[in-house]
Order: structure tokens, then C-alpha cells, then sequence
């Protein structure tokens, strides 16, 4: 079996394809990908063919298509502040992306493929826990970019009979998570931080809740639906209902770290929503046999990884 994986040199695909590598050998993995937010030395040690291209190259898009069973399509411009900055760049990632990403799929007669939707497309919606049924308003132009994402894909099993299926990643963290830019994700800001006994930068009060999600766990489920062809007509929460807000997140890190943690309250952010909570029955039905990493369990391997990276540059 052969499957690509656009976006592949980023946090979650690089740790998918290493994922694929332990447990299914005899799967081929092809990353296309511009290392423009991903960076090649997430792929040390993984086997792996790496295409330097974007999503946005057709013609390289469609070479890298050739040939493949099954398509994880990851490639995007995250974050809803980014998207805010600069809309045009992430609506041309994301959604010009994807629908380039499903037409070289169709032309090259893949059979399946995978996007990355967001939970951020339930946008204003108050409702916990939020099913896929629920209704959605976006606040931010990064959240209509990935319901354009969930959207086409869905269109295409509709119109071409593409098995697709998209995947609402809601908060996902995890080794490999970069710290060191300005978009980075709460959860490496806040251990980076708190490692180097710096102050935390808690936008509002802090009492804003996430489902936080593994993601080895992410890994396990994409790499179940590719094995098995999974595809749905409906988007499907990739999270397991979890509620944790920023305060009780960082107290858990301080518990395992054994220190209190500084912190700065900021204005909060315009876009980002109040709370959010998975609606985890779809998730559970269609991959039962994914058992999903605890948030202590996942902070305490996190922990390890960014003390482990910070040794490493402590001896370079």
C-alpha cells in the first residue's frame, strides 16, 4: 500500500508517517510538502520519498498522486490568528489547497482520502458537547477555510464517488509541536515557558476550555482509516470530549514539574472561541479499537520530549 500525506514535514504528519514506519512496514509513505510552516529534520529517521512542492503546484500535486491508495491531506496555514493577519494566504492554502488535493486524487484514481477539518467551524455555537449535527458559525477566516476543506470533500464523494472522509481535529498536541513562533499552539507556549521559568501568556482569563488530544491518538485513528478505507458523508469529531480550560491545564503542568508557573493575562483573542467539547459518538463508532492517550498521560510524554530537545541543544 502507498499513501501520501500532504503536509507531511509538520507536527502531525511528520508524526503520523513515523507512526506508519512502527506499525505498518510494508506501507509506502510519500510526503509532499513546501516546508513552509514544517521543517525537514521532523523527518530524521522516518522512511519516507519527500516532494518539495506545495499544494498550491498542481502539476507536482498530481505527480505525487500517482500511484497512491489512500491520501492524508494535512498541508494548511494553521491558526485563526494567522488567518486573521492574512486571510487571502490561508484561503488559497487551505481551501484552494484541498481542492486541488481532491482533484488530483480524482484524476489520478485514488481511491480515499482524508482531510483535516477544524473544530473551529462551530464557531459562536455555545452547545457542549458539540456534535457534527450541531449548526456552525465561524469566526475567522482559518475557520471557513477548513468548512471549505470538510465541505469539498464531502462534494466530491457526492459528485465523483471519491471515498472521502473529514476528520474536526480539535486541539492536538504533542512531541514534535513547535514553540518558537508567534502562532504557536497554547500548550508548547506554555511548557516552553515553564521550562525555562518564564512567564505564561494567558489570553483573558483563562477559564476558556479545549479538548485536548493526543496526538499519538490522532495518528492511530488516521492510520486505522487509512487501512481500512473509512469514509463518511458527514465530518466526524477527531477528539474524545475532553473540557479542560487554560487554568486547569496549567495547573497540571505545574503539578508535573513539581514548580508553581508565572503567568501574564492579555486581552483575549479576537476569533478564538469560548469553549469547546467533542461530541466523541461518531469517533467511537467508526474506530472503536482506539483506546485515546489521557491529557496527563499525553503532558507527561510532552514534558519529556521538550526537556529532551532542550538538552540536545544544550550539548549543540
Amino acid at each position: 500500500m502507498r499513501v501520501l500525506i500532504t503536509g507531511g514535514a509538520g507536527f502531525i504528519g511528520s508524526n503520523l508517517a513515523k507512526h506508519i514506519n512502527r506499525h505498518s512496514a510494508d506501507t509506502d509513505v510519500r510526503i509532499i510538502d513546501d516546508l513552509s510552516t514544517g521543517f525537514e529534520s521532523n523527518l530524521n529517521g522516518t522512511d519516507v520519498q519527500l516532494i518539495r512542492a506545495s499544494v498550491l503546484d498542481y502539476d507536482a500535486l498530481a505527480g505525487a498522486a500517482e500511484n497512491v491508495d489512500s491520501i492524508v491531506h494535512l498541508a494548511a496555514i494553521p491558526s485563526v490568528p494567522r488567518s486573521i493577519a492574512n486571510p487571502v494566504a490561508s484561503h488559497a492554502a487551505n481551501a484552494t489547497g484541498t481542492l486541488n488535493v481532491l482533484e488530483a486524487a480524482r484524476q489520478a484514481k485514488v481511491g480515499h482520502v482524508v482531510v483535516a477539518s477544524s473544530s473551529s467551524v462551530y464557531g459562536s455555537n455555545p452547545n457542549l458537547p458539540k456534535s457534527e449535527y450541531d449548526w456552525i458559525r465561524p469566526m475567522s477566516p482559518y475557520a471557513v477555510s477548513k468548512l471549505a476543506t470538510e465541505g469539498y470533500a464531502i462534494a466530491y464523494q457526492y459528485a465523483y464517488g471519491l471515498k472521502t472522509l473529514a476528520f474536526r481535529f480539535f486541539n492536538v498536541f504533542g512531541p514534535g509541536q513547535a514553540a518558537d513562533h508567534a502562532y504557536a499552539a497554547v500548550i508548547p507556549k506554555f511548557l516552553d515557558a515553564a521550562l525555562n521559568d518564564s512567564p505564561v501568556t494567558v489570553h483573558g482569563d483563562g477559564l476558556q476550555s479545549r479538548d485536548f488530544t493526543y496526538v499519538e491518538t490522532v495518528c492511530e485513528v488516521l492510520a486505522t482509516a487509512v487501512k481500512n478505507q473509512t469514509h463518511s458523508v458527514e465530518p466526524v469529531n477527531l477528539a474524545y470530549g475532553t473540557n479542560t480550560t487554560l487554568l486547569a491545564l496549567l495547573a497540571e503542568i505545574e503539578l508535573q514539574l513539581g514548580k508553581p508557573i508565572s503567568r501574564e493575562h492579555s486581552d483575549a483573542r479576537t476569533g478564538d472561541i469560548r469553549a469547546s467539547q467533542a461530541d466523541s459518538s461518531r469517533v467511537l463508532e467508526l474506530f472503536p479499537e482506539v483506546q485515546p492517550v489521557a491529557l496527563e498521560e499525553g503532558i507527561a510524554k510532552t514534558i519529556a520530549w521538550f526537556k529532551q530537545m532542550n538538552e540536545t541543544e544544550g550539548v549543540a
